[in-house]
């Protein structure tokens, strides 16, 4: 199997979690439908019609952590844009407090079974090119990709030996981890597929380590040419 890896990375993030309301929280890392949605984005996919591409029998995404979760919070002024003709003299506004990840970036790891929207993604990533803007989960979070290769993929079934893994991992309650000092280990609950009318078909309760660091644990994963061992959400 072969999989397109890049890098995206803001100076601001937030991918809102579902459960809130008047203070918007963040999740820590963007859910698998916020990066279908940047690769959509990326080769011009209409947002009306990219979510039935990205199935999770079509496309495999992993995501990895390349810098230490850090956040903060930031307070936005909202307006009603509805009843608002002139921004000029706009006096209804609500302060809503956004948290806000700081710094951002992470390591996306891709492969598709449409061969045309597969080499049509690598064609766009060689050429830094994008057909819309892409962000970091708001449209004011501008975000920047770098691609960094084609690799080759190999299935890994046997789960009888510890492996360290560096992506974020389908957490369940049979996952054996070895819980290492100096590492810090966090679970979120985050939407992991969508039907074409953007409603959640699939949760799942992710994994990952704060700082980037690898998780060691018995799973089975794909194992990359340079060592690289990932496992797609």
């Amino acid at each position: 199997m072969k999989c397109l890896v890049f890098d995206i990375w803001g100076e601001y993030g937030h991918f809102r979690k579902f459960y809130t309301t008047s203070s918007p929280l963040t999740f820590s890392i963007p859910p698998r439908t916020t990066i279908c949605g940047i690769i959509a984005a990326i080769i011009g996919l209409d947002k009306e019609e990219y979510l039935k591409h990205f199935t999770k029998d079509k496309a495999n995404i992993a995501i990895q952590l390349n810098s230490p979760v850090n956040k903060t919070r930031i307070s936005y002024n909202l307006i009603n844009t509805k009843t608002a003709k002139m921004y000029s003299k706009i006096k209804d506004r609500t302060q809503v407090t956004y948290e806000i990840l700081k710094n951002p970036s992470f390591r996306v790891y891709v492969n598709h079974t449409d061969m045309e929207i597969y080499e049509r993604l690598k064609d766009f990533l060689e050429k830094k090119k994008n057909y819309y803007t892409i962000s970091m989960g708001l449209s004011q979070l501008i975000a920047e990709f770098k691609y960094l290769g084609e690799i080759d993929v190999e299935a890994k079934t046997n789960s009888n030996d510890f492996v360290d893994i560096k992506t974020a991992l389908a957490f369940d309650e049979k996952l054996e981890i070895e819980f290492e000092a100096g590492k810090e280990y966090f679970k979120d609950t985050m939407p992991n597929e969508m039907n074409e009318d953007r409603v959640v078909t699939e949760y799942n309760k992710v994994l990952f380590e704060r700082n980037g660091l690898p998780i060691r644990c018995k799973c089975n994963y794909y194992l990359g040419n340079e060592g690289e061992r990932i496992v797609f959400l």
